[in-house]
């Protein structure tokens, strides 16, 4: 018997500069997300929105931009994944800027150590000591991993909430330089648009999905910047030479078929930057892929 697929939105745009990727769940909803997951027998439940406030009616924090705010948000997103997990449904949560994670991941794995597969043209590695832009949406995994401003490392519970050990970087090609050095001192696993260039996207992917055979539980985090301009133009923070159409099906084709996926989070889409939903559209198609829909 398949899970239900809690839906739930994160309208946050609080964690970068770019305005419109708090439209990014009505996109996806309006792109047939619930329709689709319902066509592979889900029994879908669309819990709505997480409350978010209002970005025109708050100020700039002079240290960590929007830093209460996202606290404030993270701590909601992080209760609904909590709660889903008691309650041995899926997590479907679609935002919104990346810093939503702090309070996915944190939530999924409240009670079980969670694999997470992060899948992302950066590493959001940094900390506000070594971001050249001092944006959170490239913080969130240095958060999660216990590294940063302890309002955000401790919102849930108190300190890390995944193991370096348990994490994987996906499809990476553009590091600030302070982040680089930051993540070769992890037990972080990190694959390179250049490794799958040369080993192909199924090798790699197999290897990926191999680092978390002995785990109950594995969260997936798709940044659609993750995805070439070409395909993605509707991201903030695009960069050239990302996963194709292809590639990025296949990968979630093959997660689908590992059968261990329990929860998922889809950011950074904005409808403001892209081209007739195209963003939107291929970021609902990933995710149907990833929770099983196949050629054949």
């Amino acid at each position: 018997m398949k899970k239900q697929i809690n839906i739930i939105g994160v309208p946050m745009d609080f964690g970068q500069l770019h305005r419109g990727v708090d439209m990014g769940p009505a996109a996806a909803r309006y792109t047939g997300l619930e329709p689709k997951l319902c066509s592979l027998d889900y029994t879908v439940v669309d819990q709505g929105d997480v409350k978010v406030p209002v970005r025109d009616h708050r100020k700039v924090n002079k240290q960590g931009g929007y830093l209460k705010e996202i606290t404030t948000v993270c701590r909601s997103v992080y209760e609904a994944g909590r709660q889903a997990m008691a309650d041995n449904t899926f997590p479907l949560f679609i935002g919104g800027d990346h810093s939503i994670s702090i309070g996915t991941v944190g939530g999924v794995s409240h009670d079980v150590s969670t694999g997470l597969i992060w899948i992302d043209a950066h590493a959001d590695f940094n900390t506000p000591e070594t971001s050249p832009s001092g944006n959170i949406h490239g913080m969130p995994l240095a958060v999660l991993t216990g590294e940063g401003d302890e309002n955000l490392v401790n919102i849930g519970r108190k300190g890390k909430k995944i193991d370096p050990e348990n994490v994987v970087l996906f499809g990476i090609r553009d590091l600030d330089a302070m982040e680089k050095e930051r993540l070769k001192k992890t037990g972080i696993s990190v694959y390179t648009m250049r490794d799958i260039d040369e080993q192909g996207i199924s090798s790699v992917a197999n290897k990926a999905l191999m680092k978390f055979l002995h785990m109950k539980r594995l969260h997936i985090s798709l940044d659609m910047d993750a995805i070439d301009p070409v395909e993605a133009p509707g991201v903030g923070t695009p960069v050239p030479g990302g996963l194709t159409y292809r590639e990025a099906h296949l990968f979630m084709e093959i997660i689908a078929d590992s059968q261990k996926l329990t929860s998922m989070d889809l950011v950074e889409i904005n409808p403001i930057l892209d081209q007739a939903n195209k963003t939107a559209k291929l970021a609902v198609d990933l995710t149907v892929s990833a929770l099983g829909k196949s050629i054949l």
